[in-house]
C-alpha cells in the first residue's frame, strides 16, 4: 500500500464515521481556549477542565489576567503539571496580549508564538480552532498515531511530522484530522498497549501489519 493510499483510507474512514471531531477542552472564547491549551501541555484535558472554571471566573479577560501576579494565578492551577511555570507564562501571555495585540488573540502562527507559553503546537491549535486555518498541531498523540499508522516515516520531531501530514491531507481536512488523530490516540491507539483488537484501522495500519497482528496471533 502506498502512503497516498493509506492517507486516503484513513481520511475516508474518519470522514464517514467521525464527521464531527473537536477539542475536549472546555472554553467559551479564544482567550479561554488559549489559556486552556497552555495549561494542557503535558497535562490531561480532564485535569485542565477541572481547574479552568474557577480560573476563568477569577480572570475572565486578558486584562484581568495581565493585572494579576503569577502567585495569584498559581493558586488556581496548582493541580496541573508545572503550575509555577504555567502561572508565569499565563500572566506574561496576558501582558503581551494587551500590550502588543490590544487584547485580541492573533491569528498568525508566528505572532502567536511570540506569546509566553505558546509553542508551535499551541499556535497551530489556536489558528486552526479559532480562525479555521489549515494548520496541523502535533502533540504526543498525533506524533505517535501518525507514525504507527504509517502516515509519517522516520519523523523525529513534531515539525517533521507536521510537514509530512499536511503534504498528503487535503487542506479542508487538516483541521479536523488533527482532532481525529488526537482522539484515536487518546482512546484506542494508546501509548503503552494500543487496543488493536478493537481498532477499525488495522486493515491499513502499518504498525498492526508489521508488529501487532503477530503478537495477537500468538496469544
Amino acid at each position: 500500500m502506498t502512503k497516498k493510499e493509506r492517507f486516503e483510507k484513513v481520511i475516508a474512514y474518519f470522514s464517514k464515521h467521525q464527521p464531527v471531531a473537536e477539542t475536549e477542552l472546555h472554553y467559551k472564547n479564544p482567550y479561554q481556549l488559549l489559556v486552556a491549551v497552555i495549561l494542557s501541555a503535558q497535562c490531561t484535558d480532564k485535569r485542565v477542565n477541572m481547574v479552568t472554571p474557577a480560573l476563568f471566573k477569577a480572570f475572565p479577560k486578558p486584562e484581568v489576567m495581565a493585572a494579576a501576579s503569577s502567585d495569584e494565578v498559581f493558586q488556581y492551577i496548582k493541580s496541573v503539571t508545572f503550575p509555577n511555570n504555567k502561572a508565569v507564562h499565563l500572566v506574561g501571555m496576558a501582558k503581551m496580549l494587551m500590550k502588543d495585540f490590544k487584547g485580541v488573540i492573533p491569528s498568525d502562527v508566528d505572532d502567536l508564538q511570540k506569546l509566553p507559553g505558546v509553542g508551535r503546537k499551541t499556535a497551530n491549535v489556536i489558528a486552526s480552532v479559532v480562525y479555521k486555518k489549515p494548520t496541523m498541531a502535533v502533540d504526543t498523540h498525533v506524533f505517535r498515531v501518525s507514525a504507527r499508522l504509517g502516515l509519517t516515516d522516520n519523523s523525529t520531531t513534531p515539525l517533521e511530522t507536521e510537514k509530512q501530514l499536511v503534504k498528503y491531507i487535503p487542506t479542508d481536512k487538516i483541521a479536523i484530522a488533527h482532532h481525529w488523530l488526537i482522539l484515536h490516540g487518546r482512546y484506542i491507539c494508546v501509548a503503552r498497549t494500543p487496543k488493536c483488537e478493537i481498532c477499525p484501522l488495522t486493515e491499513f495500519c502499518k504498525y498492526y501489519d508489521t508488529v501487532m497482528k503477530f503478537k495477537i496471533a500468538k496469544k
